[in-house]
């Protein structure tokens, strides 16, 4: 059983869509580059019109990533826990994440770089506190270790606490000790790196 296009308006509120009528009646909504190729008294079957729908889901899909990748670099399993949280079908997120891996959109290690890179401009953290976030987001586990690689966990260690040092000079060293260790510790560094670097601030502080 086919339905014939008996309208075919642009939207008031998004110029970039179109609103399909069939037989007289609002069927769906299509992407405008998708209705140019539509007429008025074009017959459409089932199965056409689930083709186009299901182009115009992928598409919606893949701008609505886009617009989530323009704030800031995510990770795969960031964008595609996103897109079904925005309703979309398994079957157009898969198609849309697809698409976006191809056009290098979406690429984990290169998101990997960029979250270490942020966090050493802004919060430095050791290999332990980058490792578990990276996990969070979905990076897999050779990605992380191959990105950890580029690692300095000292210099990063030091960049973490130099500015804390002014606000504990006062205390004594068990104290002062006290404060660095578990605060290099819940940034993720390894034991030996937070000794050096609470040796190393006790002495700066101290100088």
């Amino acid at each position: 059983m086919t339905k014939t296009i008996t309208a075919l308006s642009v939207q008031k509120r998004n110029k970039e869509r179109v609103s399909v009528f069939l037989d007289g009646d609002y069927a769906f909504s299509l992407s405008l580059n998708a209705a140019l190729a539509l007429k008025r008294g074009q017959e459409l079957s089932q199965a056409e019109i689930e083709q186009l729908q299901g182009e115009d889901d992928v598409l919606r899909a893949y701008q609505n990533a886009l617009r989530l990748l323009g704030y800031r670099p995510r990770s795969r399993l960031e964008v595609e826990r996103h897109l079904h949280q925005k309703g979309y079908e398994a079957e157009a997120i898969e198609a849309a994440m697809a698409r976006l891996v191809a056009n290098r959109y979406i690429d984990d290690e290169a998101f990997a770089r960029s979250w270490l890179n942020h966090r050493e401009r802004l919060r430095p953290r050791g290999a332990r506190g980058l490792s578990h976030e990276l996990r969070q987001k979905g990076v897999e586990r050779e990605i992380i270790e191959e990105v950890l690689t580029e690692l300095d966990e000292e210099t990063s260690a030091w960049a973490a606490i130099e500015g804390k040092i002014h606000r504990w000079r006062g205390l004594d060293q068990a104290a002062f000790r006290k404060k660095a260790m578990g605060f290099l510790s819940r940034r993720g560094f390894d034991y030996d790196t937070v000794r050096k670097t609470c040796d190393r601030a006790w002495e700066a502080m101290d100088s």
